[in-house]
């Protein structure tokens, strides 16, 4: 009887590493985002090494199997998600910080390691690493860079990929590989890190990370402002930009998502404001207060009913975690689909408009959260357990957001990926020579199509 791939990795690997029980290899098919369709996998692979990712990726190749690369399943976008008959290799196990260097300002990670976690322990260095997405207590630095990971403070300090030295990974020919660097600078050859950061698993399989560091930075000051419409604080957000202003945070929240933070938490917030808009300011002494004043005179003179500057870090920790519990309450109210759409800081007034006008024309409910100092907004679009004309609604204005976001110069996801759920906004947005560009590197560089297939681009396999 001829060897399956199961057979094959459970030859090659050790005890334990590969899982077929269905019940256990169940919750590796889907990630977070419902409406993205999930295949059956043969078998979950936990390998421990990056030799054994190696083996898993050969294995597959022999027996011409996908391999479907997955972290934490974090993600909103189904980037993650098993096709039919594949092997979803997770790098669960991969948990070790290897090194972090206070000298050069690097840390060198294996692809399982929690966000958080590699913050906690560069803290103790005096070290910061800055990407820190709302799923940072859960997610992998793997998935962050299979994604391009923003969160609240890159609108100052920028995204995942602005802290990728180097990769170590296994191609799609099952070579293991290293790319990058460890230095300040170096323009050798095509910047292949660059180009694997936010690629989705699709190029290869992330087996170690290095990525850059800073120093500890000084506190933040909060400032927060009360709005009595979506509108005001979108003018707000225009007003800091045309200021200069650059915050270390601009966060918002609209009144659908207070109603559901308060209905969960009870922090009464929505009796105060229609949106709240959350800044923060890390620079440091004088030139931090002068900020924070600055920013105070932009919520106030776009309408804001009430605004302060917080002296009290519990106060200020408070409304950023209304900010951080609004997904996960919103999800108490029904199925939820999350757009990531970005537009110019300058466009967010419009855009925010636009959102709450689809979602009245289709009658849909869509709280809007949003990093709102790089006009990176994550409209969720709320539907009732069981309603599927509510959920038919939805999709038709999940897309009409897209299309509104490139109309105004924008993009189909800021943070989240492609995956499966933005295929067709993809298309919409690149011209067909730079899609073409997209299927010849995916074919260069996975020539028998084998690296989760089916994400980001599509791109027919090759023998």
């Amino acid at each position: 009887m001829t060897a399956t791939v199961v057979d094959d990795l459970r030859a090659e690997l050790p005890q334990g590493r590969v899982l077929v029980d269905p019940d256990v290899v169940a919750p590796y098919r889907r990630d977070e985002a419902p409406r993205a369709e999930a295949g059956r996998p043969v078998c979950v692979v936990r390998p421990r090494t990056a030799v054994e990712v190696q083996q898993v990726v050969q294995a597959c190749l022999r027996h011409h199997v996908p391999v479907v690369p997955r972290g934490a399943g974090t993600g909103l976008s189904g980037g993650a998600n098993a096709v039919e008959g594949c092997v979803v290799l997770s790098t669960e196990h991969m948990t070790a910080i290897r090194e972090i260097d206070a000298v050069e300002r690097l840390a060198v990670v294996e692809p399982g390691v929690v966000n958080d976690a590699l913050r906690a322990a560069c803290a103790e260095r005096g070290l910061w690493y800055p990407p820190d997405p709302a799923s940072a207590p859960w997610s992998t630095i793997g998935g962050n860079v299979a994604t391009n990971a923003g969160g609240l403070c890159c609108v100052k300090y920028g995204v995942t990929r602005d802290y990728v030295l180097g990769l170590q990974l296994v191609t799609g020919t099952g070579e293991l590989v290293r790319i990058g660097r460890r230095t300040a600078k170096g323009v050798a050859g095509y910047d292949l890190t660059g180009l694997l950061v936010g690629s989705e698993g699709t190029l290869g399989v992330i087996t170690e990370v290095t990525v850059r560091l800073r120093p500890a930075r000084d506190p933040e000051r909060t400032v927060a402002g009360y709005f009595p419409s979506l509108a005001a604080a979108g003018r707000a957000v225009a007003a800091v930009a045309e200021a200069g202003l650059t915050p270390s945070a601009l966060e918002l929240i609209d009144r659908h998502a207070l109603v559901a933070v308060d209905a969960w938490k009870h922090m009464g917030l929505s009796a105060e404001a229609d949106a709240v808009l959350l800044g923060r300011t890390d620079a440091p002494g004088d030139a931090g207060e002068r900020e924070a004043e600055e920013l105070l005179a932009c919520f106030t003179g776009a309408g804001a009913t009430w605004a302060a500057s917080s002296t009290d870090d519990e106060e200020a920790e408070a409304l950023f975690s209304a900010r951080k519990l609004a997904h996960p309450a919103l999800e108490r109210l029904g199925q939820v689909l999350t757009e990531d759409v970005c537009v110019p800081r300058g466009a967010v007034p419009d855009m925010l408009a636009r959102i709450e006008e689809i979602g009245r024309r289709h009658d849909v409910r869509i709280a809007t959260v949003a990093h709102a100092g790089d006009g990176n907004l994550h409209p969720v679009f709320v539907v009732p357990t069981g309603d599927d004309d509510a959920r038919h609604r939805a999709e038709t204005a999940f897309e009409e957001v897209l299309d509104a976001a490139l109309g105004l110069g924008g993009t189909v996801t800021g943070e989240h990926g492609i995956g499966l759920l933005k295929r067709a906004g993809l298309v919409r947005e690149l011209p067909a020579p730079v899609l073409a560009v997209h299927v010849a590197i995916k074919q260069a560089l996975d020539p028998h199509g084998i690296l989760n297939p089916g994400k980001v681009i599509a791109c027919a396999p090759r023998s």
